[in-house]
């Protein structure tokens, strides 16, 4: 029987003797364990490597000044100064610096999401001449650096009194055209009959938006609120060149206080820094779900 089935393999394979199947099968799953492993192990490299800089920032928040900069870095602080948690509100007004933050970036990311998705529907969904070739304008506008206009919308705002204020702020990243790129993207995938279908049922454009739109995009929304709200917590040149008072600073700027003339306080600027950060990571892991839905989907149809 053995030299029978060793005959037929041979035949089939030209002459050729074909390997036992289950012998093939157990090589293909080891070469595929091995693939999964270096996958992993190549991973886990990149996450240390993305992460170091922020554990360094972590261990330093807990350092004296004169240990943060050590040649070689010194990864643990030889005695751990908590002290520098509580010495931060009091030596700041990190409370205040917090709250314009977060005013900042709630107003703007609801402003950009509110705009962003109106736009976007127009985009994707409202039939007028020309409407590709505006959009195509439109987007093109992201390729242009903002200091190439930096200065033109710093005089446009000091002629209409407008500087020290948040309004100013508010007003030049209350409109994005990533926002409604990525809106606009995310709608293409909604069929056109559900629209169809409200406008035989009587919905104006506007209530197809709210009550049709709007609903089926959660993913999306999701993904452009938290792109927006980390960047309006993150940013500092614009705040920097509008906001003069110490009243109206946010945290990005505030943390500027810790830098004098000859030294600087590079404990406490770590320690604030890892403030600063905590309510962005708590975002991030609130809406990381839709986040990911939405960056995923957005790029289905174009």
């Amino acid at each position: 029987m053995s030299t029978l089935t060793s005959d037929l393999a041979q035949e089939l394979d030209g002459g050729r003797a074909l390997p036992p199947v289950p012998a093939r099968r157990g090589s293909r799953r080891i070469r595929s364990r091995l693939g999964r492993i270096a996958m992993y192990v190549l991973l886990v490299l990149l996450l240390t490597v993305v992460l170091l800089p922020f554990l360094w920032m972590l261990s330093s928040s807990f350092k004296h000044d004169d240990e943060v900069l050590t040649v070689p870095v010194q990864w643990l602080p030889t005695s751990f100064v908590w002290s520098n948690y509580a010495q931060i509100w009091t030596q700041i007004p990190m409370a205040g610096y917090l709250a314009n933050s977060a005013f900042l970036a709630i107003v703007i990311t609801i402003l950009q999401v509110l705009t962003g998705s109106f736009a976007a529907y127009g985009f994707a969904k409202v039939r007028f001449p020309g409407r590709d070739a505006l959009f195509l304008a439109y987007i093109a506008t992201i390729a242009v650096p903002w200091q190439a206009y930096m200065i033109p919308q710093y005089m446009m705002m000091q002629k209409a009194g407008l500087t020290n204020t948040f309004t100013a702020l508010i007003l030049l990243q209350a409109f994005g055209a990533f926002g409604v790129f990525l809106m606009r993207q995310y709608y293409m995938t909604i069929p056109d009959e559900l629209n169809e279908a409200a406008r035989i049922d009587g919905l104006s454009d506007y209530g197809i938006w709210a009550r049709i739109i709007l609903p089926l995009s959660k993913p999306a929304l999701a993904s452009l609120a938290l792109l927006t709200f980390v960047n309006t917590w993150n940013d500092y040149m614009g705040p920097f060149i509008y906001l003069s008072s110490n009243e109206l600073w946010t945290v990005q700027i505030g943390l500027k206080s810790f830098i004098g003339q000859y030294s600087a306080q590079y404990a406490l600027i770590m320690t604030g820094s890892v403030i600063s950060i905590v309510p962005i990571l708590v975002i991030f892991l609130a809406g990381q779900r839709y986040f990911i839905s939405g960056i995923a989907t957005s790029g289905m149809k174009g």
